[in-house]
């Protein structure tokens, strides 16, 4: 009778941790943390004006991404809230698995002189460019508009799945018009 008591308690125990992690009501699901163990990415290299993104091992593609860019989407990030998505060379420098847009991968943006330039004008640079899914906020405006972000690149969410995966901190990211 004991043995049954100790594995009803245990049994007990168990279901009370899997609820604590389980999707109630109003939270947003739990992301697809996929693997990756091919060649490591060395470079991120985004054409704004075509739309597309390519992850690369040295000369190699190893993904290639079309992606949504902030609201408005021609020319440099210059100021916090031009909807504008920045243009250089960044670096991949943090990564949110509880991400509002599904999961994101940030970039290094601004730099020293993305705040000195957007200071000489009395204005902030702004922050917070990620690589990002859509995730529930991003799939009510993304089918509405292609650019629809606030200066961010948003791909789909199995597509951030495999980013997410296959970048680590350090990689360059050329951002270029």
């Amino acid at each position: 009778m004991r043995h049954l008591t100790r594995r009803h308690a245990s049994l007990a125990m168990l279901a009370a941790l899997a609820a604590c992690g389980s999707q109630g009501a109003g939270r947003a699901p739990v992301p697809n943390f996929v693997r990756y163990d091919g060649p490591p990415v060395t470079q991120v290299v985004v054409w704004k004006g075509q739309r597309r993104m390519q992850l690369l091992n040295g000369q190699t593609v190893l993904r290639s991404y079309g992606f949504g860019l902030g609201n408005q989407p021609v020319g440099a990030k210059q100021f916090e809230g031009d909807g504008k998505t920045p243009e250089g060379l960044y670096y991949i420098d943090r990564f949110n698995p509880r991400s509002r847009y599904h999961l994101s991968v940030g970039i290094s943006y601004p730099n020293d002189q993305d705040r000195a330039y957007a200071a000489q004008f009395g204005q902030s640079a702004g922050s917070d460019i990620m690589f990002h899914g859509r995730g529930p906020e991003g799939n009510a405006k993304a089918p509405r508009n292609r650019d629809w972000t606030a200066g961010c690149i948003a791909l789909t969410d199995p597509e951030i799945e495999e980013v997410y995966a296959m970048l680590q901190p350090g990689i360059p990211v050329l951002l270029l018009a």
